[in-house]
């Protein structure tokens, strides 16, 4: 259990760095005078950044000897990176002017998403390789998102503390910047007691492992790709990957329009009367998710199976989804309150379900290569989170553009417009996704088969 959790407070620094970023990003354009379109590469670039070093990551990950094994120093190096680049990120001002904001940010995130890839790769892989058993590993990603979603109770304040003049006289800009600071410190903290508390055992004898060195890194980065990539040959993992990418970027999309609804349609564009509810919305809606979905998610993957316990969530979730249309109301904000139970099973169960399938997958993937590739596998799934993530950022902006937001003049036509996305399209991203997995059978009786025959050739390859 010590383990569980000290992978579980790993997981928490994981989430809080993105989901802080996900609050702080609204300044840029509420207070810096970025335009909608501006907002929405800046967060795609860096997920292209990430398509060239995560695989990387995990070649270098997977391919280590080391006396503390393959991952804890990676981990340890990427947690102190983010952490400083974090804050130097949000030192922005507005009298900088937009043109050097904007490259000064992008740099930095740049910086700050190479310090998530040191430590997320590695960190991710320890997570797959703690147990072989196939409950266990749904049980470790239980605990692990239950201590992670505490990130998404907390970030919601954020809003509130930020448009509050009591705090921040000055605005929300000065507000990122010492916010910045206080999310920093706890979250490089966090970030390192995988790395100091996670047991690994040394690699320094393994003969089977590819040679690292820049050298070789460099006159491998074709063959990393190419191998990194093979992964998409597993049918379960391109299932995975793909009912992934669809609900959790098509989420990922309307998620910042929760602010904007919010202060635009139920007060009126006055972010100070809107008060507590856009932190409401997000802290509720976690709080649901660490006490309802996550623990009963664990129980229906245990009695009906991974597959069918991912569809029936995914499925009440479309309920949450729809009542937002019609409890999104001017004037009764507590109204929509009562649809955050339904959201919640979307993204509440979708990484405590699929990251315990990527361990079960891991194994398929020895059987098929006789190489063990958690940071490879994890590397690629994760890179299709965050180019994902990239492309929700993009068409998120893009959305907006269309729709005719305009911070200082928000008209009727822009408000439907974003509320009519932030129901309809999470609905065809989770349909999108269950017709993916209908047919995915990496079953616990198959899992175990998987098992037996890898604990054959490993005693075959001792003789």
């Amino acid at each position: 259990m010590g383990q569980k959790v000290a992978f579980g407070f790993g997981m928490l620094a994981n989430q809080m760095f993105p989901a802080a970023l996900g609050v702080f990003i609204i300044v840029l354009v509420q207070d810096l005078g970025f335009a909608a379109l501006l907002w929405g590469v800046i967060q795609f670039l860096p997920r292209i950044f990430d398509a060239i070093t995560d695989p990387i990551m995990g070649f270098i990950s997977d391919n280590t000897r080391s006396k503390w094994g393959r991952r804890r120093q990676y981990v340890f190096i990427g947690a102190i990176l983010m952490g400083l680049a974090y804050v130097a990120m949000w030192q922005l001002y507005e009298g900088d002017g937009l043109l050097y904001n904007f490259i000064y940010f992008l740099g930095w995130s740049l910086v700050f998403y190479l310090g998530l890839t040191i430590f997320s790769v590695p960190y991710v892989a320890m997570g797959y390789e703690i147990s072989e058993d196939f409950h266990e590993r749904t049980q470790i990603m239980a605990i692990a998102q239950f201590i992670g979603q505490w990130a998404w109770v907390i970030a919601p304040w954020f809003w509130v503390i930020l448009y509050d003049p009591a705090w921040f006289p000055e605005g929300a800009a000065q507000g990122v910047r010492d916010l910045s600071i206080w999310v920093a410190i706890p979250c490089t903290i966090f970030a390192l007691i995988p790395a100091i508390f996670i047991k690994s055992k040394s690699t320094l004898d393994r003969t089977d492992f590819v040679p690292i060195s820049a050298a070789q890194v460099i006159r491998s980065v074709k063959d990393i790709f190419i191998s990194a990539f093979q992964a998409f040959r597993i049918k379960q993992f391109r299932q995975i990957a793909g009912a992934t990418f669809l609900i959790f970027n098509s989420f990922n999309v309307i998620a910042a329009y929760t602010f904007l609804i919010i202060v635009h349609y139920l007060f009126n564009s006055d972010p100070a009367s809107a008060g507590v509810w856009p932190a409401l919305h997000g802290s509720v809606g976690a709080l649901v998710t660490t006490f309802l979905v996550i623990p009963l998610v664990a129980q229906m993957s245990k009695r009906m199976g991974k597959k069918k316990a991912f569809i029936v969530s995914q499925l009440i979730s479309i309920i949450g989804y729809i009542l937002f249309w019609f409890l999104f109301v001017p004037g009764k904000p507590h109204l929509f309150l009562y649809a955050l139970p339904f959201h919640s099973f979307g993204i509440g169960s979708l990484f405590t379900i699929m990251m315990s399938m990527t361990a079960d997958v891991c194994d398929l993937d020895e059987l098929q290569t006789g190489k063990r590739r958690e940071g490879v596998l994890g590397a690629v799934y994760w890179w299709m989170v965050k180019l994902g993530y990239g492309i929700a950022a993009l068409l998120g902006g893009f959305i907006l553009s269309v729709v005719g937001f305009d911070a200082n003049n928000v008209t009727e036509t822009a408000i439907t417009g974003m509320r009519s996305f932030y129901s309809l399209l999470p609905i065809a991203g989770v349909l999108g996704a269950i017709l993916i997995m209908k047919n995915y059978d990496l079953t616990e009786e198959k899992a175990e088969q998987i098992k037996a025959k890898l604990a054959e050739k490993r005693e075959a390859t001792q003789i």
